[in-house]
């Protein structure tokens, strides 16, 4: 008897037969998401046996000389430019000045190539500069990462004509052309298949010539860039009902340049998101007539629209969200390290009660391990991969983390962050976190849809082929393919089972590790992880099928497991390219604690809510028979936390090139650069404070009296005293400059509002900070 063929007709075709019936249909939308981009690492933590070796070889991503002298020069140079406070409260706006310097430097054409008058950097270099400036400015962060993520200069490099790259692409790079993305409308927000823009093909007389072209007429809102843009991306539906193009009537959705000076276009309102002032707003258009050659691509990508788009998010999403969350993470961290440091209640720092330091430990982790990720990604980015899924996985984590710690920084500064003015470092990060938990994707979405619904078919090594196999019109070549497929596929999900149950009850002793050491360990039980994760997910899969798209809680905890495998394998990779730093091993254990424990959790919640019970009982026994990881433990906890109260490598590490310089005088107006100051100055005077503390005397004057303190000493003490006193200070105003019905009649230019604070030497302890209450 022949094995294959009995096999084929017992097993393959009545497999094959119920999955064709029982697959629910792709949209061209679901379908054109899920093709678009690549595989990468995802693919890898898919199979259960991750090449950890593999991932280690991944060049770490870098500057190059250029792209360090443009960080050191003209983003240095902006970021001395910009003050958030008078953005955003005085002029509403990016101060003319700075509008001219970022076109005069071409931040607006960081990824056009060179050839084509741009800077032609990196991914890398591309999320650099958006986290620098992101670190002073909300508003001017995201007016450069607009025009270098989803919009026409990235569709253009990738799919614009040679004749559309040569005319737009040199006029976007030197700031000629503003460009803005119109996707969202009223109607259709993440179901972008339901917008009712639309585009009829049609011919127009135009300057004495008749042209065929498109007549477009749309509605859409949420446009960044919009209220200033000069030329509009647009997506819109395309038809062609009277046939002029010779082919189908309804052609879907494509992507239009339209000059936002066309008649018909209405553009310049602006929205005001949660209080930030970078330019967004609507704009509509009514038969506004555009010719056949102003659609991206040509005629010939007519209808390809969606493909296209996603196609560019996959890279863009992985680089301008993640690289303000990792700015947002680091700067939270940092400021509040320093502010628990400094500020004192019952007679010690607040850093020092155990309550603070579980928020300080987990915005330290917080920090080391978006900016892990963000690296990582970057890596892949820059070899040329464009990784759809891991960049879904980057966009909702690293804002979801943001997030948290933006929260935790609020909760440790309490007072002191609540009341607002030029003062207040924390208030423009708080105000921005739900635009970026909202945009390129809603978070909800994104986790319940978009991370596992599309790693599984795309990063599963044989989930796609059987799906393409199980759709193809030709059933002969589609079942000989699928039962080639759906065996391997067999063979591959029993050897997991074997490898996923070894590991599981040995606490992932026999996985591999590419290293020895202290994150050995580590390597291992994520492999352990990585295992019981493949076979949970083709048994869902098994189980659900196409109803796995209907149960998305299911789907977003299966995603959560994915995105932790990726985020830990990303703290992992850091650690090593910095060099195995062994002061840094406490930030590496604890991300690896917490990420367990959420694994864990997530597996629980999974195995507990399959509708297969029999099914599920085994799968708890094999790949979760004790729920072993607790997290971190109070003792590593409150290490991570001390890591942030005292100047150290790993302080300057975490900070990563975004702490400020210590301000040079007690009356800076740098809030952030004063609090740098102060945190330096409380350090040094600690050995002082400790003998004055032993030998009884509390007040630093009275043991300079008695001698017991030196003239220098004391000019120390009194400078701490100082400069922290200026530190802990609120910022409050005359009721005129707050009262809108005030300088209405006043047609002088916006100043700066009369800000009070007090300077004079106080003791630590300061009015106006809910922790003092």
């Amino acid at each position: 008897m022949d094995l294959n063929a009995w096999r084929r007709r017992r097993i393959s075709e009545p497999a094959y037969r119920w999955a064709r019936k029982a697959m629910p249909p792709l949209s061209a939308t679901e379908r054109e998401a899920i093709e678009a981009g690549d595989t990468w690492w995802d693919a890898d933590l898919f199979t259960g046996n991750p090449d950890w070796r593999k991932l280690l070889d991944v060049p770490a991503a870098a500057l190059t000389p250029d792209e360090q002298r443009f960080i050191d020069g003209p983003v240095a140079q902006l970021c001395a430019m910009l003050d958030e406070w008078d953005i955003t409260w005085n002029r509403r706006d990016l101060p003319p000045e700075v509008w001219a310097f970022l076109k005069a430097q071409r931040f607006f054409g960081m990824i056009i190539p060179k050839r084509y008058g741009g800077l032609g950097f990196s991914p890398y270099a591309h999320s650099e500069v958006v986290r620098r400036i992101s670190a002073y400015s909300i508003t001017a962060g995201v007016t450069v990462m607009v025009p270098n993520s989803l919009g026409p200069g990235e569709l253009l490099l990738q799919f614009g004509t040679p004749a559309q790259r040569d005319y737009w692409l040199p006029r976007l790079a030197d700031g000629r052309e503003v460009p803005c993305f119109g996707l969202t409308s009223p109607e259709a927000g993440s179901d972008a298949a339901s917008m009712v823009d639309t585009g009829v093909v049609c011919r127009q007389v135009v300057d004495g010539r008749e042209l065929i072209g498109v007549r477009l007429n749309w509605h859409k809102r949420y446009i960044t860039l919009g209220p200033v843009a000069t030329v509009l991306g647009l997506a819109f539906k395309m038809s062609d009902p009277d046939g002029i193009l010779g082919g189908a009537r309804d052609i879907g959705i494509s992507v239009a340049l339209v000059p936002t000076e066309a008649p018909g276009v209405e553009i310049g309102r602006r929205h005001l998101p949660a209080m930030q002032v970078f330019q967004n707003g609507p704009n509509r258009g009514h038969d506004v007539f555009v010719p056949l050659d102003a659609l991206i691509g040509g005629a010939e990508r007519a209808g390809h629209g969606w493909q296209m788009l996603m196609s560019a998010l996959a890279a863009g999403r992985g680089i301008s969200l993640p690289s303000l969350s990792a700015a947002a993470c680091v700067m939270s961290a940092h400021a509040t390290g320093m502010y628990a440091r400094v500020r004192e209640q019952f007679g010690i720092a607040v850093g020092k009660f155990e309550g603070v330091q579980e928020r300080l430990a987990s915005l330290a982790a917080n920090a080391y391990l978006v900016e892990a990720a963000r690296r990582l990604t970057c890596a892949a980015l820059n070899q040329g991969v464009k990784p759809a899924v891991v960049s879904g996985i980057m966009k909702y984590h690293a804002t979801e983390r943001m997030r948290v710690s933006v929260n935790d920084a609020m909760d440790v500064h309490a007072g002191r962050a609540v009341i607002d003015g030029p003062s207040n470092y924390l208030g423009a990060l708080y105000r921005a976190v739900p635009i970026a938990i909202t945009v390129e994707g809603a978070n909800i979405l994104t986790r319940n849809l978009i991370i596992f619904g599309q790693g599984a078919i795309r990063a599963h090594p044989y989930l796609m082929p059987e799906m393409l196999a199980l759709g193809n019109p030709d059933e002969e070549r589609g079942m000989e393919v699928f039962h080639d497929v759906f065996w391997r596929h067999l063979r591959h999900t029993g050897m997991n089972a074997l490898r996923a149950v070894g590991r599981a009850w040995t606490g992932g002793v026999l996985a591999p590790s590419p290293v020895s050491g202290p994150t050995a360990r580590h390597y291992r039980r994520l492999g352990r992880y990585a295992s019981g994760f493949a076979l949970l997910a083709d048994a869902t899969l098994a189980q659900l099928g196409g109803g796995l798209k209907r149960r998305e809680m299911i789907s977003a905890r299966l995603g959560d497991i994915l995105s932790e495998l990726y985020l830990l394998s990303a703290v992992l990779k850091r650690w090593e390219d910095e060099g195995r730093k062994h002061d840094d091993l406490p930030l590496v254990h604890w991300c690896m604690l917490q990420g367990y424990a959420e694994i864990e959790k997530r597996m629980d919640q999974v195995l507990s809510n399959l509708p297969g019970r029999v099914m599920a009982w085994g799968l708890r026994a094999a790949i979760l028979p004790l729920r072993l990881a607790k997290g971190p433990d109070d003792a590593l906890t409150r290490e991570c936390a001390e890591l942030l109260l005292k100047p150290s490598p790993t302080h300057a590490r975490l900070a990563a090139d975004l702490q400020r310089a210590a301000a040079d005088r007690v009356d800076s107006d740098d809030p952030l650069a004063l609090l740098t100051r102060a945190f330096a100055v409380v350090d040094a005077v600690q050995p002082i404070r400790d003998r004055l503390k032993q030998s009884g005397v509390r007040d630093w004057r009275e043991a300079h009296r008695r001698g017991a303190l030196t003239d220098a000493q004391a000019a120390q003490l009194q400078e701490a005293e100082a400069i922290v006193s200026r530190v802990l200070q609120v910022d409050d105003f005359a009721p005129e400059d707050l009262s809108p019905q005030v300088a209405a009649a006043d047609a002088a230019p916006a100043e700066r509002p009369a800000v009070q604070v007090e300077t004079a030497v106080k003791p630590p302890a300061a009015s106006g900070d809910a922790q003092s209450s």
